[in-house]
C-alpha cells in the first residue's frame, strides 16, 4: 500500500510536469509554423491546466472505469470552486471586473446544466460525449472570433494567455519537449490510475469516489498554483478566470472523453448527489461574483464558507 501511495504521488508530479512540457512544445511548435499567437494562447496554452484531467479521463475510460473519469471531471469542478477559490479568497479578497468573465459566467452555467442533463439518466452515451466535444470546439471558435474583434489587450485573461506563448524557441527543442510530453503524459497517467485503483480497493472505495477525491484534488493542484500566483501578483481576473475556464474545459473537453471512449452506465450517486454539489458550487460562485453596489468582490468570509463546504463534502462522501 505504501508503494501505491508513492507511485500515486510520483504519478501526479510526472503528470503535471509532462503536461507543462507538452503545452510548451506544442505552443512553441505552432508559433514556429506561423499559427497566430492569439489562437495558440486561447487553445493550446489555455487548455494546459486541464491537460492532466483530460489524460486521466482517457486512461480511466480505456480501463473501463468511466465512473472514475466522470468523477474526475465533476470532482475537479467542485474542488476548483470550493477548495481552490476558497483558499485563494482566504489569502486575499478577489475583485471581479473582467469583461470576459461576464461572457463566461453564463456559459459556465449552461455547460454545468448540460452536464446535469447528461448524467441525470445514469447513462453516458457516445452521442452525449460527441455533443460535448462539439460544444468545446464551438466554444474555442467563438472565443477566438470575439477576441479578434476586441483585441488581445482588451482583457487581461487573453493578454496573459498570449504572453505565455513561447517565443524564439528552436523547432528542434519544441519538438523534443512535445515528444517528451506525449510519452510521459500517458505513462504517468496510467501509473496514477493503477495506483489509485489499488488504494481504492484497499480502503473499499468505489471507482466514483476515487475520482471525486484523490484524483480530482490532485489534478486541481495546477489551478491552485495558478490562482495563488495570480493573487500574489494582484491579478484577480487571472485567478478567477482560470477557475471558470478550467471548469468549462472540464465539462466540455474532459467529460466528453469518457462518453466517447467508453459509453456506459454510471454510478447513481453522480446524478443523485455529486452533480448537485457541482451545480450548487457553480451558482455560489456566480452569486458571489455579482453585486448590486457596483463593487464586486469575493471576500475572506465567502472564501472560508467555500473551503468549509468542501471539507464537509469530503467528510460526507468518504
Amino acid at each position: 500500500m505504501l508503494l501505491s501511495f508513492v507511485v500515486l504521488v510520483l504519478g501526479f508530479a510526472a503528470l503535471v510536469w509532462s503536461a507543462d512540457r507538452f503545452v510548451f512544445g506544442a505552443a512553441a511548435l505552432a508559433r514556429n509554423f506561423g499559427v497566430p499567437t492569439l489562437i495558440v494562447g486561447l487553445t493550446i496554452v489555455a487548455m494546459g491546466s486541464s491537460a492532466p484531467e483530460m489524460m486521466v479521463a482517457a486512461q480511466a475510460a480505456l480501463a473501463d472505469k468511466t465512473d472514475t473519469a466522470v468523477g474526475n471531471a465533476v470532482g475537479s469542478n467542485i474542488a476548483n470552486i470550493l477548495l481552490v477559490l476558497g483558499i485563494t479568497a482566504l489569502l486575499r479578497p478577489l475583485s471581479v471586473s473582467s469583461g470576459i468573465l461576464k461572457r463566461e459566467m453564463p456559459l459556465l452555467i449552461m455547460v454545468s446544466l448540460a452536464a446535469w442533463f447528461i448524467v441525470s439518466d445514469n447513462h453516458f452515451s457516445l452521442l452525449e460525449g460527441a455533443a460535448l466535444l462539439a460544444g468545446f470546439i464551438c466554444f474555442l471558435l467563438i472565443l477566438i472570433v470575439i477576441t479578434k474583434k476586441g483585441g488581445a489587450d482588451a482583457d487581461p485573461l487573453i493578454s496573459e494567455a498570449c504572453d505565455e506563448v513561447p517565443d524564439n524557441i528552436p523547432t528542434s527543442k519544441a519538438l523534443f519537449w512535445l515528444i517528451v510530453g506525449m510519452i510521459v503524459l500517458p505513462v504517468s497517467s496510467s501509473y496514477l490510475i493503477d495506483a489509485a485503483v489499488d488504494i481504492a480497493k484497499y480502503f473499499g472505495m468505489s471507482d466514483l469516489l476515487i475520482g471525486l477525491t484523490i484524483i480530482a484534488i490532485g489534478t486541481s493542484l495546477p489551478e491552485l498554483a495558478a490562482c495563488i500566483a495570480g493573487v500574489l501578483k494582484q491579478e484577480d481576473d487571472l485567478a478567477l478566470g482560470n477557475i471558470i475556464g478550467s471548469n468549462i474545459f472540464n465539462i466540455l473537453a474532459v467529460l466528453s472523453i469518457a462518453g466517447i471512449i467508453n459509453p456506459s452506465d454510471i454510478d447513481i450517486d453522480i446524478a443523485g448527489r455529486d452533480i448537485y454539489i457541482m451545480l450548487g458550487a457553480t451558482f455560489a460562485l456566480v452569486l458571489m461574483s455579482l453585486s448590486f453596489t457596483g463593487s464586486r468582490r469575493i471576500n475572506r468570509i465567502e472564501g472560508g464558507l467555500l473551503l468549509t463546504a468542501f471539507i464537509g463534502y469530503m467528510f460526507y462522501i468518504i
